[in-house]
């Protein structure tokens, strides 16, 4: 293949590689990560980054080492860092900011109806059942003493009996 679309390709490379390491920016500043779960995207971001540099090393010029990719990448994340990054980093952390609003808010209303269907099930149904479970106990122990009471006169008459 030709140098320059190479070169070219490896330019587009490297602003790939930049929109890569975006993405784990502008989760960063979307959501409150641990060091750990920092760590972990580092190393996502490195490893993803390798493979498609490799990918395409490979793929695009039979896996010849040359300085002019590297070149054609470190160019590609310049440019990508200087003239997109900000506003890309800008537009999707108000973008997924708005989602977050978003699922907060129908999070918040389905939160509320279940607890609301909770509320009326319990005083609907639970309630009842409870009451009647607690009324037939009540009937229940009142048997089972009324019972002890009929043997118990039961047994001082035979023994008075006898």
């Amino acid at each position: 293949m030709n140098q320059a679309y190479l070169f070219l390709i490896f330019i587009i490379n490297g602003i790939l590689v930049g929109i890569i390491f975006d993405i784990f920016r502008i989760l960063r500043k979307s959501f409150n990560t641990s060091n750990i779960v920092t760590s972990a995207e580092d190393i996502l971001f490195w490893i993803l980054s390798a493979l498609l540099v490799m990918y395409c090393i490979f793929k695009f010029n039979n896996g010849q080492f040359r300085m002019y990719i590297f070149i054609g990448i470190f160019l590609g994340i310049t440019i990508y860092m200087l003239f997109f990054s900000k506003y890309i980093i800008k537009v999707s952390v108000k973008i997924v900011t708005s989602f977050k609003k978003i699922f907060s808010f129908i999070y918040k209303i389905i939160y509320y109806l279940v607890s609301k269907i909770y509320s009326l099930i319990k005083i609907v149904i639970l309630k009842p059942v409870i009451a009647i479970i607690s009324y037939l106990k009540n009937i229940f122990l009142k048997l089972k003493t009324s019972q002890k009471n009929v043997k118990n006169s039961e047994i001082l008459e035979n023994k008075e009996g006898f």
